[in-house]
């Protein structure tokens, strides 16, 4: 008699109202209950990816921008016009290079964002993470959009750039422990659901805010500060919408029917947990530093500059006519441009495509020869596309960057479930955060590389279809020493790990027990229940929501890349 109304008690705890003192973005809310099913997760996250993506097509606004007070063409600054004066000025237009900076900013502030804040975040929940992305991303593009009303850049630099990287930071890495926790059985697939949405926002929202532009343009006003309060909406709704479909599983949750695999059959995949704080003294975590970083760094560069590279490496060719970039006309030059531009939409594709595929091949292969299969592959591509271009081989220069960027994407979506292998699943999301620092790192690395080797070709009197060749070599030794640094990458010793008080401090600062008197949450029977079931139709729609957007966009970006089949 008392086996069976044991379940019934804890339906009673867990039916109680929460405590008063819980709030509506506390985490002990967000814990599932028996019937939710584990798959409405990754498209709640793939809302918030999707937002802050967009971060990657602001260049969308740049040339707008460029000319918002003269409207038609740019007005220039009086040359002996200060840098703080430029900040201020109302009656001139700001330079291109001057709004780039919301760029670096961006990614700089990502990383930064993460690192410190991410301890915060494993205990607060994702929820409350992913409130306050969205506040910032959001908040951030309207008080950009008062700048832009003001004509202030200051406004734009603090509104997108800082507050709106902060957003970006959080965003990124709050559904990152919640979806390893709920898919221990499939980690690589899991986050690169979640982080293939990052890559993919800009493919929604670089022709979403194009269109924008053009319906609010009139003959006073290039339409940016309309399209930015349009968009702040519009994500707003999408990122609280995800925010609220956060939830964490119980804590001892796992799969039904799955175990995880004994420590002796495979030393990289660890059942310990070792604390955020720790890592910094860890010689393991700075070789996937250094990994991430060379590997983005490759990555990042080829990104900032796909187009003019394309242009110049092959020219007329392009359009099956003789003859170097300055040597074309007007006409032909447009046309080359639209044929780089399908290319970088393509390159987009490949960047997406390459974070499932990737990581998803990752529980199959294992972390560590994936990023052996990166490196050792990346090397011969890079090594190899300046033989390709000097033949004269669109096609297979275009094919070599494909596989080139899908592994740049790889990188980002295998990376936590590296993590999470080798320092456990408890604090895995605020280990992410510090490692992002590298991105940070790689966000200044890469363009610097890619852009002042041009430069210095270009200074050497080398024409234009040879001054990537060096700047290959370098990003092909770069991925040498990225593949040194995985292949150093051993099992976390011992003493690193945390000791069961240890842990079981942290559980309970991560509110990890939602039992009224710290008992565990739910029965046997009631546990076997969590992550599957609920209403099959709720998931179709939650999928929808994300997977429509989404699918939009990759037509969008492919009927730009058939061009460059033409």
């Amino acid at each position: 008699m008392s086996s069976q109304s044991a379940p019934s008690s804890h339906s009673a705890a867990i039916a109680a109202p929460p405590p008063a003192s819980d709030g509506l973005l506390s985490k002990e809310r967000i814990v599932a209950k028996p019937g939710f099913n584990r798959w409405l997760v990754p498209p709640a996250a793939l809302a918030i990816h999707l937002c802050i993506g967009m971060a990657y097509g602001f260049s969308v606004f740049w040339l707008p921008l460029s000319k918002a007070v003269g409207i038609e063409q740019p007005l220039d600054c009086p040359a002996d016009m200060g840098f703080f004066a430029r900040m201020v000025a109302t009656g001139c237009d700001w330079k291109v290079s001057a709004l780039g900076w919301m760029y670096t900013l961006f990614f700089v502030l990502l990383g930064c964002s993460a690192a410190l804040w991410g301890g915060w975040l494993e205990r607060a929940g994702p929820r409350k993470a992913g409130v306050v992305s969205a506040l910032c991303w959001c908040g951030g593009l309207v008080i950009s959009a008062i700048g832009i009303k003001t004509h202030q850049i200051w406004l734009l630099w603090l509104g997108s750039g800082v507050i709106g990287g902060i957003g970006l930071g959080l965003g990124y890495i709050s559904p990152v422990s919640t979806l390893i926790k709920w898919f221990p059985d499939r980690r690589g697939m899991a986050t690169g659901m979640a982080i293939m949405g990052f890559g993919g926002g800009a493919m929604i929202g670089s022709p979403l805010a194009d269109a924008l532009m053009k319906r609010f343009a009139t003959a006073d006003s290039v339409g940016v500060f309309e399209t930015f309060l349009v968009l702040a909406a519009g994500y707003f709704v999408f990122m609280m919408a995800g925010a609220f479909g956060y939830r964490v599983p119980p804590s001892g949750w796992q799969p039904a029917g799955w175990t995880p695999p004994p420590a002796s059959q495979n030393a990289m995949i660890t059942q310990q947990h070792v604390h955020a704080s720790k890592v910094w003294g860890i010689p393991q975590f700075w070789l996937l530093w250094g990994v991430l970083c060379l590997n983005v760094s490759a990555g990042i560069g080829v990104i900032g500059m796909a187009s003019p590279m394309l242009q110049e490496v092959f020219g007329g060719k392009l359009i099956g006519v003789d003859g170097g970039i300055k040597s074309l006309g007007e006409d032909q030059l447009k046309a080359i441009a639209a044929i780089a531009a399908g290319f970088t939409g393509l390159l987009s594709l490949f960047n997406i495509a390459g974070r499932f595929f990737w990581a998803s091949t990752s529980d199959y292969i294992g972390r560590k020869m994936t990023y052996v299969v990166f490196f050792v592959l990346g090397f011969v591509l890079y090594a190899a596309a300046p033989s390709a271009g000097s033949a004269g081989s669109i096609a297979a220069f275009v094919a070599i960057f494909c596989v080139i960027l899908s592994m740049y994407g790889g990188g980002f979506a295998t990376i936590p479930a590296y993590l999470a292998d080798l320092f456990g699943t408890q604090m895995v999301g605020a280990i992410h955060g510090r490692l992002l620092t590298a991105w940070a790192t790689a966000g200044i690395l890469g363009p610097v590389v890619v852009n002042y080797m041009r430069d210095y070709q270009l200074g050497l009197g080398l024409p234009p279809s040879q001054v990537y060749n060096t700047t290959m070599y370098i990003l092909a030794a770069m991925l040498a020493l990225g593949l040194l640094c995985n292949l150093l990458v051993r099992p976390i010793a011992q003493k690193h790990f945390m000791t069961p008080e240890e842990l079981a401090r942290e559980k309970a600062l991560a509110h990890e027990k939602t039992g009224r008197n710290g008992e565990a949450a739910y029965s046997a029977e009631q546990m076997a229940l969590v992550g599957r079931g609920g209403n099959p139709a709720l998931v179709l729609a939650a999928w929808a929501a994300v997977g429509v957007p989404l699918a939009w966009g990759m037509w969008v970006t492919l009927q730009k890349a058939f061009v460059l089949f033409h």
